[in-house]
């Protein structure tokens, strides 16, 4: 009976004791695994808003060596640069990372050209820019990540962009010595950043115009058109019957003039 009695007690359920000091240490552990965590994410907002700010102060040091002489110091604008009020960071990015700005010379617009600034650079003087004149800032991913309708985006931009830029984004001659760039290479922010700033001569498309999906959809269909393959061979610049005309004018005329003058002197 005595064994059977300890038999039982082994092979029974563990102390009440037990099980409370397993859950008093669970909590414990979970109690300081949280405060750690919150710990680590309170340091690193500090860190990321103490660099934000620093961001700032290094931006307006380079407007102010780089871009106040045309845009004022309090970015009011001058008789040689208009103002940057309202404009935002995501102008700015845009035409200092295209190399657009700064400007060498004045002229009918702003070529591109090799950029002058990094990255970084770059960001803290839009930062700058947005902290000063708020305007349009950049976008989410979802809008950049090129999985919209391609066909509605193609329409779209039949519709609104193809008669400066030409169908197949080749760009094409403006007025007074203007033009609308090639944008067969640009990025997918750029193209954005374009739509909603209208940099040069192109208008703004705000979302009246365009919304959000109209502007992801024909960022699609050019980022489309940049990944596929000409199913003609070569482009010739994209530019239709004129450089295909040109090519048929010089190679094809060419090669049957000397194909006559090659026969003539073989006659002889």
């Amino acid at each position: 009976m005595a064994r059977e009695k300890k038999q039982r007690r082994a092979n029974g359920r563990r102390s009440p004791l037990a099980a409370a000091a397993l859950i008093g240490i669970g909590l414990l552990m979970t109690g300081g695994l949280y405060a750690g965590a919150s710990a680590a994410v309170a340091s690193t907002d500090e860190t990321s808003s103490a660099s934000a700010h620093a961001n700032v102060e290094d931006g307006e040091k380079l407007f102010q060596a780089n871009c106040a002489t045309c845009h004022g110091l309090n970015l009011e604008g001058t008789e040689t640069g208009p103002s940057l009020f309202g404009v935002g960071a995501l102008a700015v990015e845009f035409q200092v990372s295209t190399g657009r700005m700064p400007m060498q010379m004045q002229g009918p617009q702003a070529d591109q050209k090799p950029v002058q600034f990094t990255d970084t650079q770059i960001q803290s003087m839009a930062q700058y820019v947005q902290s000063v004149a708020p305007g349009p800032d950049f976008p989410s991913e979802r809008v950049l990540d090129g999985e919209g309708d391609v066909s509605r985006g193609a329409e779209l931009f039949r519709i609104n962009c193809a008669m400066c830029h030409n169908v197949a984004a080749a760009g094409g001659a403006l007025t007074e010595g203007k033009f609308a760039p090639d944008i067969q290479d640009t990025s997918a922010l750029h193209m954005y950043a374009a739509m909603v700033t209208g940099p040069q001569n192109m208008p703004v498309f705000s979302d009246m115009n365009l919304t959000e999906e109209d502007k992801r959809d024909i960022i699609s269909a050019l980022v489309y058109q940049q990944e596929a393959q000409a199913p003609g061979g070569f482009t010739l610049g994209s530019l239709g019957p004129v450089s295909e005309g040109l090519f048929i004018w010089i190679f094809g005329i060419g090669g049957l003039i000397a194909a006559a003058v090659w026969i003539t002197a073989k006659s002889n």
